[in-house]
């Protein structure tokens, strides 16, 4: 897949100094660059490379000042932010290389389902009774699409993802390999055999548009009513999300966490990864959770930022950590001190007794 320089500044609304004819057909990082390669510099540390580097196309911050010319085959495509540049040229460039459409065998569709325009159905896929699959949807091979379930407009569904029964996927969602949503919560009670009775869960799940879930995540569909994932959330993978959980608008959970039922977060929170989060309380809009924290009450302060297990302030828990990196030092000065007040001691009561 080739790209010209013209084409790369004319989707970058970039300008170009260099040869707008030239083609590249390949990425790299600035200093392993090679010719026909694209990168970009946005980090000030990598500057030194500019010079030096045979790619072909470097894409740069408008602002940079050149100490000395670059290669005669480098051309350079400016904008004002490289980093947010190069990222749009990746989007553009993934959106290319996965616009399959059509349908590949085998592949059950069920008479009752709805398909859109132009969409993507891999090998070895299923979709439900009743399902909706919106315009422009790419699912691919061994996904498995429950009865009921609609996915909105322009979504991508990545292999192996398992969609249960009744949820709802937005518009412009990303699904990667091996998410499944609407699995059974983890409810059981306690019976008069001392046993453990399953407690069905009857609830969906709903994903609101522009929410990208990482492999391997899973979301627990709600014991009644929904659990809910809001609009422009980013989800790592390996996260679990249990059942009736609800996470606000442009919230970003790293890998690992977890996050018990029934808990709200807010919107435009950061969660760290590896957190543990217990159910049944609420997260404030705007918090951020340090990675490896246990939260175990609610965070109400909007915009607080904690860490530690279990959490607290995290001006509180660096002093705190000073302190305990120091414990062992600590500990033989009260060591050394309680042998000089012993000391003291005896030597007052011999004072004394003479």
């Amino acid at each position: 897949m080739k790209f010209s320089a013209k084409e790369v500044a004319a989707l970058l609304n970039g300008e170009i100094e260099g040869n707008a004819e030239v083609f590249v057909d390949k990425l790299s990082k600035i200093e392993e660059g090679v010719l026909n390669s694209l990168s970009f510099l946005s980090n000030e540390q990598y500057t030194q490379f500019i010079y030096s580097t045979d790619a072909s196309i470097v894409i740069v911050n408008k602002a940079l000042k050149l100490e000395k010319p670059v290669k005669p085959t480098c051309t350079l495509i400016r904008v004002e932010d490289a980093r947010v540049g190069f990222a749009k040229l990746l989007e553009a460039y993934n959106k290319i290389k996965n616009n399959k459409t059509g349908t590949e065998q085998p592949a059950f569709i069920s008479k009752t389902a709805s398909i859109g325009k132009n969409v993507y159905l891999g090998a070895f896929s299923y979709v439900g009774d009743n399902a909706s699959i919106g315009d422009n949807v790419k699912i691919f091979p061994n996904s498995h699409i429950g009865d009921n379930v609609s996915v909105g407009d322009n979504s991508v569904v990545f292999p192996g993802v398992k969609i249960y029964s009744d949820c709802k996927i937005g518009a412009n969602c990303t699904l990667h390999a091996g998410v499944v949503i609407g699995s059974d919560g983890f409810g059981f009670t306690p019976n008069s055999n001392n046993n453990y009775q399953k407690v069905v869960h009857i609830g969906t799940v709903i994903l609101e548009d522009h929410v990208e879930v990482g492999a391997n995540t899973t979301i627990d569909r709600a014991t009644l009513g929904s659990t809910i994932i809001r609009k422009g959330v980013k989800l790592d993978n390996l996260i679990q999300v249990a059942h009736n959980v609800e996470i606000g608008e442009n919230t970003v959970i790293a890998a690992q966490t977890g996050i018990a039922g029934s808990t709200k977060i807010g919107k435009n929170c950061m969660i760290g990864g590896q957190v543990g989060i217990v159910g049944h309380i609420t997260i404030a809009d705007g918090v951020k959770i340090a990675a490896q924290s246990g939260i175990g009450q609610s965070i109400k302060e909007e915009g607080a930022i904690v860490q530690g297990s279990p959490s607290f302030p995290i001006g509180d828990y660096k002093r705190s950590y000073v302190l305990f990196k120091n414990l062992p030092a600590l500990k033989i000065l009260v060591e050394k001190m309680e042998k000089e007040i012993a000391e003291l001691k005896q030597q007052l009561t011999i004072k004394v007794g003479e």
